[in-house]
């Protein structure tokens, strides 16, 4: 007899694959995809990821950073979504606060709608979790520290993660 016990981690795995899927077929301004993708799932690279939240946080002085790398070693895998910087050059747009994309390159600013996009990605992404009955949580500190350990190239620039976990109650949440 062939038994599979517990398969709820690979299902979380496959889970994330299809979290990948929604957000690259999310809506883009302009059709323009800027979207970069990864997922986290082996246990020492999860701890890898986790240190290096660990150590921003310690750098930066935030302790959030500390808690929150405790979820991503509780996770059974972790989606990484960021954004390419793109200006799309939108005649009169300005929500970046800069008069035209000119303005907002010489400021070295960012462009919104790429910020915008992966807004809609994430929230397509969690979506699926939440279909599936996976839970999840979005979060700017997974993210932000992958940026600091150059996991997802040098052009991206805003990135968020999405711890995924198969549990009895939801470890994202009502944490210490």
């Amino acid at each position: 007899m062939s038994l599979i016990l517990n398969p709820e981690r690979q299902a979380v795995v496959r889970v994330a694959e299809f979290m990948c899927i929604a957000a690259r077929t999310a809506p883009k301004g302009c059709g323009i995809d800027n979207l970069v993708t990864a997922i986290v799932s082996e246990e020492a690279d999860r701890q890898q990821l986790a240190e290096g939240m660990r150590q921003f946080g310690q750098q930066v002085n935030a302790p959030f950073f500390l808690r929150d790398a405790q979820n991503v070693l509780d996770a059974d895998a972790v989606v990484i979504l960021g954004t390419r910087l793109q200006r799309f050059n939108i005649p009169g747009c300005n929500f970046c606060g800069y008069e035209g994309c000119a303005a907002n390159e010489q400021a070295g600013a960012r462009c919104s709608f790429n910020l915008n996009d992966l807004g809609i990605a994430l929230g397509s992404a969690a979506s699926i979790a939440a279909d599936h009955r996976v839970d999840c949580r979005i979060m700017y500190t997974i993210g932000r520290a992958a940026l600091a350990m150059g996991l997802l190239g040098p052009d991206v620039y805003v990135a968020h993660g999405i711890p995924l976990a198969a549990r009895g109650k939801n470890i994202f949440f009502d944490r210490k």
